[in-house]
């Protein structure tokens, strides 16, 4: 259940707060970058499943970087650029991109094909992302995906509601990343019942994780697995050792 972590690569500052807003809106976290040395550093920091990425970059190609990217990365690329003649789409499709967007474009059509290149990766990755996670261990507990089972460092099993096992999940798949309040509702469909507003949306993911909190924390009050991000929302704080099944 990870959230997909998308690079959102632009020099023009409006245009990529605009898509970075609305991809972030639509349940995705999106980054800025506006350069080469900005890609490399968000992939050698995290895991980036998808870039948008401009072709015109200043004193910078889009076209040239990606083939560049290519030589040693498989990260999905698509282009968004004014750029829309056959010539140049070709030029992009033949360095290794995935898709090819023109601006100006529909912000549907944009989160339609962001979504189409994701699922595509995703079947034509290697086997081992498409097995089936069954244990992640993490702080001493386990987590037992195909029992959907919670066991203590002690070994105790503790029993985790069906919205709670998908926070966990959430926090599990995005170990050391700090995840906001929308990232986390939007991943598991979070409303406060008929007030969708974003306050209330946020009370209800912090009343979430409370309980969460108390249910794998030695000290709830001072939580050493899932901690308060101030001025971002949550983060898993510890390591995550996955075993395949």
């Amino acid at each position: 259940m990870a959230i997909p972590r998308l690079l959102v690569v632009d020099d023009d500052a409006d245009m990529r707060s605009m898509m970075i807003q609305f991809l972030r809106k639509n349940g995705f976290i999106a980054l800025p970058a506006s350069t080469e040395q900005e890609i490399r550093n968000h992939m050698d920091s995290g895991r980036i499943d998808l870039i948008l990425l401009d072709v015109m970059l200043g004193d910078e190609n889009g076209v040239e970087i990606c083939g560049r990217l290519r030589q040693d990365q498989a990260v999905p690329v698509i282009f968004v650029s004014a750029l829309s003649a056959d010539h140049q789409r070709m030029s992009g499709y033949e360095v290794g991109a995935d898709d090819y967007i023109a601006k100006p474009f529909n912000p549907e059509l944009l989160l339609a094909r962001v979504r189409a290149v994701l699922t595509r990766a995703q079947r034509s990755s290697s086997l081992i992302y498409r097995r089936r996670v069954s244990t992640f261990r993490f702080a001493g507990w386990t987590y037992d995906g195909k029992r959907d089972e919670v066991l203590s460092p002690d070994g105790f099993q503790v029993t985790l509601s069906q919205r709670e096992t998908g926070l966990l999940k959430v926090m599990l798949a995005n170990p050391h990343i700090p995840l906001t309040r929308e990232e986390i509702a939007a991943a598991l469909d979070v409303t406060a019942a008929q007030d969708t507003t974003p306050e209330a949306t946020g009370r209800a993911i912090d009343v979430l994780v409370g309980r969460l909190r108390s249910k794998i924390e030695t000290n709830p009050k001072d939580p050493k697995i899932i901690k308060t991000e101030r001025g971002t929302g949550y983060v898993l704080a510890t390591d995550v050792q996955v075993q395949d099944g």
